[in-house]
């Protein structure tokens, strides 16, 4: 499963990094990242969580 957070679309509201904070964080640009490409196996509800609850859409987990 990877992760991926669209840097165009991404408000930094910083829920992902809440949620998730294994798999995202925050970018020198002031917007959330994923931290991994790959989300580890203990992570993968909350990170799938992360992509569900984005108000903006940015994130894809697949």
């Amino acid at each position: 499963m990877n992760a991926k957070v669209d840097q165009n679309l991404c408000i930094a509201c910083g829920l992902c990094i809440q949620t998730c904070p294994n798999v995202f964080h925050w970018a020198e640009s002031g917007k959330a990242e994923a931290i991994v490409c790959e989300v580890p196996v203990e992570d993968s509800e909350e990170a799938i969580t992360c992509q569900e609850s984005c108000p903006v859409n940015a994130i894809l987990v697949s």
